[in-house]
């Protein structure tokens, strides 16, 4: 077998592709109606806000970090941001002011996390734990604790503004959602950004190791305030997209689903111990964790169950990882014992 075409067959991706591929064709033979259009633009708008969380989390992840404050951050900037507009009676016809407010606020709380990580030194489990803590209860009690269902028209407008809508032939409603082109802009950007840029390279180098990054010349301490500042922008910006598609404002919701983004971003390929993964990866790890989670019902399988099958995949995944990187060390060991018997 061609060497190339044997490292694309071995990719994460690749696998994953496949993956995909089988477990649409099991749905399907149980359920025609999930090959139709309007199922496949369903997936993709149950897909938006959670591909903006795991974007996050996949550069943390690269860097060689843990975040499990993210979902609390993307809710505080969501929720605190409808609260702002309806105290301060802020123009409710305009989108762009509640995006700003949670972009900004989602901003600041990366930035504690930046602080606590990059500024005091913290282990980025420890730290995210604690601020995901803090910020709960921050916002249950100095913002507020009730639920919200009358958002600012903006944000409830936006929930039904479709790119694509029309009636299939079967009667059946067809809307692919306008979030899907503001969302593939900032894949591209995240993706981009990670490949092509300075701070991109700089997030690898840090998952590779923080002393070998500093012998790079690169500023650790900056590359990690830039990564948390990043993915507090982009939890931000998801809680408050959150928001508009729920048509509500729940300062609860969003809580306890750091274990489908993370696993999503690990079976993506992102290796959990830092140094490697890739914006793809992430976008099929997404997409794979939403068809399982809404399509176990069709198997027969108790809805009970999701996040047991979830948690399945992400031990499974990183169990292939730590496996992956135990031969790699094995191999690099046999050549440098090879190395050293042909000089000796």
């Amino acid at each position: 077998m061609n060497p190339k075409f044997k490292r694309l067959l071995m990719r994460n991706e690749t696998v994953l592709i496949l993956a995909i591929v089988v477990f649409s064709f099991v749905i399907g033979s149980k359920s025609p109606e999930f090959f139709t259009l309007a199922n496949l633009f369903d997936i993709l708008r149950s897909s938006f806000v959670q591909l903006l969380f795991a974007l996050g989390v996949l550069i943390v992840i690269i860097s060689g970090g843990i975040d499990v404050s993210f979902p609390i951050v993307g809710i505080f900037a969501g929720y605190t941001a409808v609260v702002i507009m309806q105290k301060f009676e802020l123009n409710g016809e305009s989108l762009l002011i509640p995006i700003i407010l949670a972009i900004v606020i989602g901003t600041l709380l990366g930035g504690v996390n930046a602080i606590a990580i990059a500024g005091f030194g913290i282990p980025t489990l420890i730290a995210t734990l604690g601020t995901a803590g803090i910020f709960r209860g921050l916002m249950l009690t100095l913002i507020g604790s009730s639920f919200i269902s009358d958002i600012p028209i903006a944000l409830d407008q936006f929930s039904t503004a479709d790119l694509v809508k029309f009636e299939s032939a079967t009667g059946t409603l067809v809307r692919l959602h306008v979030l899907v082109i503001p969302i593939t802009i900032i894949t591209i950007l995240i993706s981009l950004i990670l490949s092509r840029t300075l701070f991109g390279r700089s997030v690898y180098a840090l998952g590779g190791g923080v002393e070998p990054t500093r012998r790079l010349g690169i500023s650790v301490k900056g590359t990690q305030t830039k990564i948390y500042l990043l993915a507090g922008a982009l939890s931000g910006l998801a809680g408050i997209f959150y928001v508009s598609l729920q048509r509500k404002a729940n300062p609860y919701d969003l809580a306890g689903s750091e274990l489908d983004i993370i696993a999503a971003v690990v079976l993506g390929g992102a290796s959990i111990m830092g140094g490697y993964g890739t914006v793809f990866g992430t976008v099929l790890g997404v997409l794979f964790i939403n068809l399982i989670k809404n399509n176990l019902v069709l198997l027969g399988v108790s809805s009970s169950w999701q996040r047991a099958a979830v948690g399945a995949l992400l031990v499974i995944g990183i169990t292939l990882q730590a496996i992956g990187e135990s031969r790699r060390n094995k191999r690099r060991r046999a050549l440098s014992e090879s190395e050293v018997e042909s000089i000796e």
